[in-house]
């Protein structure tokens, strides 16, 4: 059985004096960065876990929150480019991050070890979770102890913990509703990938009341599932749409699929809203600029990074906060990409 790797190795092997090695991973400004670095490769080179568990708050003040997502092929490089969602979710992360004095990290969920180690190495205060948050991972970081606030997490155990949602489902079945109010009854709905997802999932609900509110019956072909929450998945949803004759009426999980949709459509001749009327999802600021602009659901991203951030850090510095669920309210913004049929 392999020894335990102490402070004192650690120490052995980058040449320095236990308390350095204790002052690094505290975040205590005593060392040199060249000090530091040299600490970090050490122990990233043996391997060594320091019990973060008998670690208070109060003598881990890096001040850095890591934020994680999942990965899309083993990097975060497709979300970052092109997921205006995320930039606006993480814009309102660093305005609130940098108000009060902290900074923040991002990297993907990989594998569940690498994860611990980016954790313990960085020496996070408390850590944001963007989106699904695998099972193996969730336990693998739970000996940290680290402070952990979830956003648009489903998964039943981010119930014990902050968690900032906004109300899909109701998001759902306005942007739903909307469409059949404007005397649509041949609508197609396309998630963010797979319905069996838990916000897209909260949303087809949404989806699926206003219709049976409405007397529409629901058809396995009204739903065309999609890949990546992307501009180019967007454009190829709207060419197989196209070839669904009775679609009238498409309300979308992301504006940034219905505005791929827009393009594909717009490419080939088609009349929005004449032919097709398109609702989205989410209100990005470049909804407001598209040709024709898109009719929305909004949640403000911005404020959801923004309260975000903040919960991260009353957790990191508050002593006794309890779990809170929070859920943000979201709108209906009607914009010309949808009109009353009588009208057009």
């Amino acid at each position: 059985m392999n020894q335990k790797i102490t402070i004192r190795d650690v120490a052995k092997h980058a040449g320095v004096s236990a308390a350095t090695v204790s002052y690094v991973l505290n975040g205590v400004n005593k060392v040199s960065d060249e000090t530091k670095d040299r600490v970090l490769q050490a122990i990233e080179h043996l391997n060594y876990q320091p019990d973060f568990t008998a670690i208070s708050l109060s003598k881990r003040k890096s001040k850095m929150i890591g934020v994680i997502m999942p990965l899309v092929e083993d990097t975060l490089a497709p979300i970052l480019k092109e997921n205006p969602y995320v930039s606006e979710l993480l814009s309102g992360v660093e305005y609130t991050c940098r108000k009060n004095g902290y900074d923040f990290v991002i990297s993907g969920i990989s594998k569940a070890e690498e994860c611990k180690n980016w954790i313990m190495k960085r020496n996070l205060d408390a850590l944001l979770v963007l989106g699904k948050f695998p099972v193996n991972v969730f336990e693998k970081m739970k000996p940290l102890s680290i402070p952990l606030v979830f956003v648009d997490s489903f998964e039943e155990y981010a119930n014990a913990y902050h968690n900032i949602r906004i109300n899909d489902e109701l998001g759902g079945y306005l942007g739903t509703k909307h469409l059949i109010d404007i005397g649509h009854t041949q609508i197609c709905f396309v998630p963010n990938g797979k319905i069996d997802r838990a916000v897209d999932g909260q949303r087809f609900l949404g989806f699926k009341r206003a219709l049976k509110e409405a007397g529409i019956p629901f058809k396995k072909e009204m739903v065309v599932e999609g890949k990546l929450n992307t501009f180019e998945n967007g454009y190829s949803i709207g060419l197989e749409l196209m070839k669904k004759q009775d679609i009238t009426g498409i309300f979308t999980s992301s504006d940034i699929t219905a505005l791929g949709i827009i393009k594909s459509l717009n490419d080939h001749k088609k009349r929005i809203p004449g032919d097709y009327a398109i609702v989205g999802f989410d209100d990005l600021m470049i909804s407001k600029f598209s040709s024709p602009s898109l009719t929305t659901i909004r949640q403000d991203v911005f404020r959801k990074g923004s309260i975000a951030a903040e919960t991260c850090i009353t957790v990191i510095e508050s002593e006794d906060v309890h779990p809170e669920q929070i859920m943000l309210p979201v709108e209906l913004v009607v914009r010309d990409s949808t009109k009353e049929k009588s009208d057009i």
